[in-house]
């Protein structure tokens, strides 16, 4: 369990993207709930919506083939979406103000360097989230991951010195070495350690993406736990910091993951089996 600064509890997260641009679902996911809050009920979840990034981004999704840049691999899901978004300004037109804390606790994410998290935190503090998320490890927008983990710090500062919200820094386990002092210097600037998709060659160093045509991908899901879990016991060994422990699949997972962190993240399991994490989360409470 994790509990933020402004009072928010919880124990499991829908990983930023899994239910959308606005925390409430993908289509598919929201036709699942209107037949049965059972099979899907993102109210179980602090959800983290889609990141977003100062100035609009291209990236590799298209509407009209939305699984150009996703593909299912085994008990897993390689992704190269790009960090595709509307920009700070139309999202938060067309998405800040759906944000209703009180309905559906909402984290936001953004991705950008110091200066531009920082007018972006700004612009957030009018909207009723309840967290900010810094992704600082997106392995699909074409930079380096080690520059923007030597910003970590820096950016985590720029944020925390305009916003009114708990802030979350995500990680990639390729920025393991630098994290492991960055971490130590966050240390009451933010409320939770997350960690997101494996860039696919830190798994498959010796076999090609499906994905390779969009610089080849991060893999979550099943297959990326033996390097994510990894990534997540570093950070709980090296700081109090709460880690949002990353990639349910299976329900037995549950109770692994919250031996090595504090809270459950489920993401691209959203994507292969949307059903279950809303009844892997209500199996858990009945039981």
């Amino acid at each position: 369990m994790i509990t933020l600064s402004n009072g928010i509890r919880f124990r499991f997260v829908a990983a930023s993207g899994a239910l959308g641009n606005n925390g409430l679902g993908w289509p598919v996911e929201r036709i699942l709930g209107f037949f049965s809050k059972r099979l899907f009920d993102p109210s179980l979840f602090l959800t983290f919506a889609k990141t977003f990034t100062y100035d609009p981004r291209k990236g590799n999704f298209r509407w009209y083939n939305p699984l150009g840049c996703i593909k299912f691999i085994g008990d897993g899901v390689v992704n190269a979406y790009g960090l595709t978004n509307i920009g700070r300004k139309r999202w938060c037109k067309r998405y800040g103000r759906l944000l209703n804390s009180k309905n559906n606790p909402v984290a936001v994410s953004i991705s950008g360097n110091p200066e531009e998290l920082r007018e972006m935190a700004i612009m957030l503090n009018d909207f009723d989230c309840v967290a900010v998320e810094i992704n600082g490890s997106c392995p699909n927008d074409g930079s380096s991951l080690l520059e923007k983990a030597k910003l970590a710090v820096r950016s985590v500062e720029a944020v925390k010195a305009v916003t009114r919200f708990p802030i979350v820094f995500k990680w990639s386990v390729a920025q393991r070495d630098i994290a492991e002092t960055a971490v130590r210097e966050m240390a009451g600037l933010v409320d939770a350690s997350a960690i997101n998709s494996v860039p696919w060659s830190l798994i498959f160093s010796d076999k090609a993406s499906p994905l390779a045509h969009l610089g080849g991908g991060g893999v979550s899901g099943k297959i990326a736990q033996p390097f994510t879990w990894g990534m997540a016991r570093l950070l709980k060994n090296i700081s109090d910091i709460p880690v949002i422990v990353p990639g349910a699949w299976d329900y037995s997972d549950i109770a692994i993951m919250e031996e090595i962190g504090d809270a459950v993240s489920f993401a691209s399991v959203f994507m292969r089996y949307p059903w279950r994490p809303t009844c892997f989360v209500r199996r858990d409470m009945a039981e």
